[in-house]
């Protein structure tokens, strides 16, 4: 493989010539991607946004007249992370759908190519922001002593609102970017606006960099958004206009008494979207994002039932298998699973990362089939934004909203060889506490792995053979420095660190122990 400037040669056996994405021998992961039918109009900006979510873009090549791009990622571990979270949904850039696959190229070298300038200026404006040497464009710079752009709450607008937006719909386009945990919705001058909170500022600069100015719906219900001055938010009921969702406890505030926790998810769910759609057949959505996959409307009487909205409107999201799944509800439908080895304890620890997992039911005559049931609506649409597309024993898992409301546990005597398995009452739930600082260490899998809670007598070794007899190959470890019952331990992949993590939570490891591991989003 050469690595000369890359030609557009090995492009040229009619791949790109009206064949469906789904015809193509695919290419071995690279770090390279290969992006084609990119609106001409589209900015360098706009194509990075499509890989900030998943790590550093190292480099990038735009083809106007080809309408094809190449992006570089830092590490081939990001692309495939990309690859598959857009696989089973299409991105969309100014409403037209994006195809992504590896590229023949190994890495991209520009240096010598005209027009890169533009795609350079793109690039390192980016990577300032992410080591937080520069204020975005129109972040407030009169913060005093915070370096502008730091904050993880952001300033929202819409503009022609046309049509109603809810806190819900705000719930699930910025869940994109990370994780949301407190959302308050209010009007001034006349104008809806929201203040939304993250666990960490740099989703927040993701998140403004690719949704500032776009539409939420076709021509309409524009967003402006900004750093806000407040660095947290405080939130002190739980309704319609305002969620805090690391605490299903607070009040609605309206007199009725704080929720239980089941009507906590049918309630403060992203994705419960009623009626105000049903009257929106002509605003289809323009952001393509995957986490709408909530957009058919529940019989809403008198409405247009499912909106008639068409497939490219929906940017794929109606093509997923299994889709009819319900709205805001708390049931995962989980395919492609490897039946030899999968186990409900299995699927309990990897989807109890994103939520407290209270049933898992293998399907008992199609073993690569399972029903996760988490505590609400919120954590399922976590668990499947976080792990759809990761691989797991050899498989790409795919999950998906159930249509089933709950998993129903065996009638007594009913053969079920330990396929259902009721965990709602387990000791190892990461977020039974309200306002659990683990709600803020949500990350998506990664080759890195945060352990925690390890006695003072195990040492590095221990450590490293405990993960290499579990069949991983150890990268790199390192004990924090401030705190030594806590280290970070890189592996050799996404899938690795997911089996370790499945296999080695809770492991006892003496003087009473259990060590506790998480996904980072720090690497060694």
């Amino acid at each position: 493989m050469n690595n000369s400037s890359p030609s557009i040669g090995v492009y040229a056996n009619g791949n790109d010539n009206k064949k469906f994405k789904g015809d193509r021998p695919p290419c071995s992961p690279s770090r390279v991607l290969h992006l084609r039918k990119i609106p001409s109009d589209v900015t360098e900006a706009e194509v990075i946004s499509l890989g900030l979510p998943f790590g550093k873009v190292t480099n990038l090549l735009m083809l106007k007249g080809k309408s094809q791009a190449f992006l570089e990622m830092a590490s081939e571990e990001a692309a495939i992370t990309m690859v598959n979270y857009y696989t089973p949904v299409t991105p969309h850039l100014r409403s037209q759908p994006i195809f992504i696959q590896y590229s023949n190229h190994r890495e991209l070298k520009t240096d010598n190519l005209p027009n890169q300038a533009r795609a350079q200026a793109a690039l390192q404006a980016v990577s300032a922001v992410q080591s937080g040497n520069l204020a975005l464009p129109g972040a407030p710079t009169n913060e005093g002593t915070m370096l502008p752009g730091q904050s993880p709450v952001l300033r929202i607008i819409i503009e022609n609102l046309f049509y109603p937006v809810t806190l819900e719909v705000l719930h699930q386009i910025f869940s994109k970017f990370g994780t949301v945990l407190k959302i308050i919705t209010f009007t001034k001058n006349n104008q809806f606006q929201a203040l939304l909170q993250y666990a960490d500022p740099l989703n927040a600069q993701y998140a403004k960099m690719a949704l500032d100015g776009q539409n939420i719906y076709n021509a309409c219900c524009t967003l402006r958004i900004d750093f806000s001055k407040l660095t947290s938010l405080n939130v002190k009921y739980n309704n319609d206009k305002s969620r805090d969702f690391t605490r299903l406890d607070l009040p609605t505030g309206d007199g009725h008494p704080s929720l239980e926790s089941p009507m906590a998810a049918a309630f403060g769910a992203p994705g419960i979207i009623s009626s105000p759609y049903a009257g929106a057949a002509g605003f289809a959505p323009a952001i393509g994002f995957p986490q709408a996959t909530g957009l058919s409307v529940p019989g809403v009487p008198g409405a247009l039932g499912p909106l008639a909205l068409t497939s490219s409107a929906v940017t794929g999201r109606m093509a997923i298998p299994g889709a009819g799944g319900i709205p805001g509800n708390s049931v995962l439908l989980v395919t492609n699973l490897n039946p030899d080895l999968i186990t409900p304890h299995g699927l309990f620890i990897l989807f109890g990362v994103y939520g407290d997992v209270h049933r898992v039911k293998i399907m008992f005559n199609k073993k690569e089939n399972a029903l996760v049931q988490m505590a609400d609506a919120n954590q399922a649409q976590l668990a499947m934004n976080h792990l759809n597309g990761q691989r797991l024993y050899g498989k790409v898992l795919r999950a998906t909203l159930s249509k089933h409301q709950a998993v129903q546990l065996p009638r007594e005597g009913q053969e079920d060889q330990g396929l259902t398995k009721d965990f709602s009452n387990s000791p190892l739930h990461r977020f039974k506490k309200p306002g659990s600082k683990n709600f803020q260490n949500i990350f998506p899998p990664s080759a890195t792995l945060h352990l925690s809670n390890i006695p003072p007598s195990v040492t590095m070794d221990d450590l490293k053979n405990l993960f290499t007899e579990a069949g991983c190959s150890v990268k790199a470890f390192k004990f924090f420095q401030k705190d030594r019952k806590m280290a970070l331990i890189q592996l050799g992949s996404v899938e690795e660190a997911i089996q370790a993590l499945i296999e080695l939570h809770n492991h006892d490891l003496g003087e009473n122990h259990h060590l506790r591991v998480s996904f980072s989003k720090s690497t060694i």
